[in-house]
């Protein structure tokens, strides 16, 4: 297709300030602008400014700039998509990979073709986002954070160890799978025993956490744990931190998104292999419950000791 035939402008429910940017609306809307790509169709693609304020906007986008627009996956239905028609009435119009949920919505009759996914009155074909072009797999990482132990007092500086990490997480490459160490065998959609959380801790490739059992179990699992000690002057985490040997600890007044880029780096590359190893030493590595039996037998009221040296 000739790029003297006009320009498209690439809409969908990505578009609209009260609509959504799902990960499969943006990969059908990849596969569209493959095709287009490969045979040299101009485009500009409007986003909602919610999602994308640095892209174009559909208040934006001027009318005369385009001679066609594309429509492109989710269903064809209510007054948003219909309101295209009106604005870009001068445009041939094409609804793509979508569903059709009433084929009399003027949502739907306003284009002049529907290459429909499904409900158009024929068999379903494949969504768009199948063939999307793969990208460069990113590195999952989990997110382990607490609100609470106000045991600590004025000491706690959790609120803004929560700020820094989700802003950096904003601007990272990585995925985050935010996690939920609370066990809830009713609940379903929390893990119901010790077991199904550490299945997935063991399917990271790193964990960034506040809490002393995010950076033990990340560690027993294998997967390197950023860990944050968010007390001031330090406590529990940094202190356990000490005891597994873990280099990757930040106090949470020096913590910046600098250091946590730093240190998810180091994680990713040779943390992985000291996350393993670490494993394997502290599954047999000497705690308190070792002199359990002793101090049964002898302990006295009130008595606080090295359970390990005395």
């Amino acid at each position: 297709m000739a790029s003297d035939e006009g320009r498209t402008l690439l809409t969908g429910w990505f578009s609209f300030v009260n609509g959504e940017a799902t990960a499969g609306d943006v990969l059908a809307l990849d596969r569209v602008r493959q095709v287009l790509d490969a045979a040299g169709v101009p485009y500009d693609v409007a986003w909602s400014p919610g999602f994308r304020p640095d892209g174009l906007s559909l208040e934006r986008a001027r009318p005369e700039d385009y001679t066609r627009l594309v429509f492109i996956c989710g269903p064809v239905h209510g007054p948003q998509p219909a309101g295209l028609h009106e604005r870009f009435a001068h445009c041939r119009r094409i609804a793509v990979g979508t569903s059709v949920v009433d084929p009399e919505d003027p949502a739907v009759t306003g284009f002049h073709v529907v290459l429909a996914r499904d409900g158009a009155g024929r068999e379903p074909m494949a969504d768009l986002s199948l063939r999307a072009p793969r990208r460069t797999p990113v590195p999952v990482v989990g997110v382990l954070l607490t609100r609470g132990q106000h045991e600590y007092g004025e000491r706690r500086l959790h609120g803004a160890v929560a700020e820094t990490v989700t802003r950096w997480l904003a601007g990272s490459r990585c995925a985050p799978v935010v996690l939920e160490s609370r066990l809830d065998r009713s609940d379903g959609l929390l893990c119901g025993t010790p077991d199904q959380f550490l299945a997935v801790l063991g399917r990271l490739d790193a964990l960034v956490t506040d809490r002393l059992h995010g950076l033990v179990l990340g560690l027993r699992a294998g997967v390197p744990p950023i860990a944050v000690d968010p007390v001031a002057g330090g406590a529990k985490v940094a202190a356990q931190a000490r005891a597994c040997r873990w280099p990757a600890v930040v106090p949470a007044e020096r913590l910046d998104e600098r250091r946590l880029e730093v240190w998810l780096t180091w994680c990713l590359e040779r943390g992985r292999q000291v996350a393993r190893r670490r494993a394997v030493e502290l599954a047999a590595a000497p705690d308190p419950a070792d002199a359990l039996l002793g101090a049964l037998r002898a302990g006295g009221p009130g008595d606080v000791c090295d359970a390990v040296n005395r």
